[in-house]
């Protein structure tokens, strides 16, 4: 892996060339199991490990935003990344000036030709930033993949959805529930969970549609963020999160569909713990009683420790 290269998990499908699809989502929707924001997670730790902490710099969101304005083609992406980070402490006396937003808003509508890297990580710095100002911006990068004929990275829009999840304006809930019941699965992914972070009968409404999504991380995405809302229609797809016999189903149909890593173990695990935890906040009969089976006797250890915990919630 050379300096200028992302991470596994940074960089989304390579430009078609002439004559090739121009979209593939695929990857994105299987490989990335579970819940989206995990995967950004696990991007920026693994970008933080590979550059450390540049050379113990103090530098704050001013400095890296003049960076991904003005700095080398390979340090551009680096300090937009730098830039979501300062971003997510909330510690940076950028974020008490009123202009500081409108800064950063210009900056990701003009990286538009950039390298795709740029675009992700400022879209990550705007959800980050949680001004309801870059609303508008990111709904045009999430229009841009839909309108273009030139193909477009499809990852650029999952960090767009996923930033207007994070700011939770209304303004975005229409787009959202559009592309919740969208055809790209990957999107839809996206959008489902972004809606968890609305309250109401709109974005509730979407999520129990996406219930029955034929995608299978769709629905997973919907029932836990409809267990956070205490809702019971979420219970069914929990109960099949927490069944290995059904998440080996899972893992054959992703092998002969021609994904040869399938579901991965830890992917299988990340589903069970992820439904155990969401099942803590729904205790239905059901759930309690899947609860006590993975309690009582499940190979994992961790599994059996979190439904222990989740069993022993008020």
């Amino acid at each position: 892996m050379s300096a200028d290269t992302p991470p596994p998990n940074a960089e989304g499908p390579d430009p078609p060339g002439p004559g090739e699809e121009p979209r593939q989502t695929t990857p994105f929707l299987v490989l990335q199991f579970f819940i989206f924001p995990l995967a950004i997670v696990a991007v920026c730790v693994a970008v933080f490990v590979v550059f450390g902490l540049i050379a113990g710099e103090s530098r704050g969101a001013r400095d890296y935003l003049a960076e991904v304005r003005g700095g080398s083609a390979n340090r551009r992406w680096q300090a937009a990344f730098e830039l979501s980070k300062v971003l997510q402490a909330r510690k940076d006396p950028a974020l008490s000036d009123p202009h500081f937003a409108e800064e950063a808003v210009r900056l990701f509508r003009d990286s538009g030709t950039d390298d795709p890297r740029v675009r992700r990580y400022l879209a990550l710095a705007l959800g980050r930033l949680g001004d309801p100002r870059a609303v508008p911006a990111l709904l045009e990068a999430v229009e841009e993949g839909a309108d273009k004929e030139r193909p477009v990275d499809a990852e650029i829009q999952i960090y767009a959805v996923w930033a207007l999840g994070a700011i939770g304006d209304v303004a975005a809930l229409p787009k959202l529930v559009a592309l919740a019941g969208g055809a790209d699965p990957g999107l839809r992914k996206a959008a489902v969970y972004a809606l968890g972070a609305f309250r109401g009968d709109v974005a509730q409404d979407a999520l129990v549609k996406a219930l029955g999504d034929a995608t299978e991380d769709v629905r997973w995405n919907a029932a836990v963020a409809l267990a956070r809302w205490r809702e019971p229609r979420a219970a069914p797809v929990l109960l099949e999160m927490m069944d290995r016999t059904h998440l080996a189903e899972v893992d054959r149909r992703l092998r002969e569909g021609g994904l040869p890593e399938g579901l991965t173990p830890e992917q299988r695990e990340e589903a069970i713990l992820q439904a155990v935890g969401a099942a803590a906040l729904l205790p239905t009969p059901a759930l309690r009683s899947e609860l006590e089976r993975l309690r009582d006797g499940d190979e994992n250890l961790k599994v059996r420790e979190a439904a222990r915990r989740a069993l022993a919630r008020p």
